[in-house]
């Protein structure tokens, strides 16, 4: 009698790919195709297809310098560390080229129980600036990046333990200290694409924050720019928001987010006068913080 032929992917090359998988679980620093290749025995040119369709999949990422580490689809699946480590190195170089285009202080948090938690903090070179410390949680309520995440928090149950377990302290004169306030700040922070904290938190201090989000479509976290009202002007809020916005997109798409193309908006940066960038060279007196 006949066999029918299988359909199903030789077993040799799921070893394989198990192969590459183990060894990086066991390098969280990532490693070049030309380890993998030596390390697992596998064909290099081999090896790089099957890196490449990991990595189109997001179980894999490589960064800039071509090294390959776990992506969020596999790490999400183990420790929360893992995580967080991995989310770190795939935004990095995002938040990089947002702090030289922005000259400010720039920030990446995820949600954490009911606050965030600051994961890389990509300090201004202002003598005066705005600074969080990496593992410090605060309130979602009064922060640009906790409001981002909540704001595209779809799921409604956990939102509703949220809005439940919130503590309102006046902070500032312009904190929100009521639920219904605050939702209608989510609202218009959804529609409009970026949350902005404007003196909500700390007196003096203005901030503009954009959702990041993951494979499945669910928000992973949050990214940030802070700074004095002094440089982050309400007159240049469009350019801030313009520039966290197209960061937060690029970085969405390297965790593997396909947005439909009906959410897919148009170039920013035709949008923002450019009278509205960096102001170069301004370095105002006082003291870091």
């Amino acid at each position: 009698m006949r066999r029918k032929k299988s359909k199903a992917a030789p077993v040799g090359v799921i070893g394989k790919v198990l192969r590459v998988l183990e060894l990086l679980d066991q390098s969280p620093a990532g490693l070049p195709l030309k380890d993998i290749a030596a390390k697992t025995g596998i064909n290099k040119s081999t090896a790089y297809r099957f890196l490449s369709h990991l990595e189109a999949e997001a179980y894999l990422f490589r960064d800039v310098e071509g090294t390959y580490m776990l992506g969020p689809k596999l790490v999400r699946l183990g420790s929360g560390v893992n995580f967080q480590g991995t989310l770190r190195s795939i935004c990095r170089p995002a938040l990089e080229r947002l702090r030289e285009i922005i000259d400010e202080t720039v920030n990446l948090a995820i949600l954490d129980g009911h606050s965030i938690l600051y994961l890389d903090v990509l300090e201004s070179l202002h003598t005066f600036r705005l600074v969080s410390q990496v593992g410090m949680r605060r309130a979602l309520y009064c922060t640009s990046l906790g409001k981002a995440i909540l704001a595209n928090l779809d799921d409604e149950r956990r939102r509703a333990e949220i809005f439940a377990s919130i503590e309102f302290t006046a902070d500032t004169a312009r904190t929100f200290t009521s639920v219904a306030r605050l939702k209608k700040d989510l609202v218009q922070t959804r529609e409009q694409g970026f949350s902005l904290d404007d003196e909500e938190a700390v007196v003096g201090a203005r901030c503009v924050g954009a959702a990041i989000f993951g494979p499945d479509g669910k928000v992973l976290g949050a990214i940030s720019v802070s700074g004095p009202v002094s440089r982050v002007s309400k007159e240049r809020v469009p350019f801030f928001s313009a520039e966290i916005r197209r960061a937060a997109r690029e970085i969405s798409w390297r965790l593997g987010y396909r947005a439909p193309k009906a959410e897919r908006p148009s170039s920013d940066a035709k949008k923002v006068p450019r009278n509205q960038g960096p102001i170069k060279g301004y370095r105002p007196k006082g003291a870091a913080r």
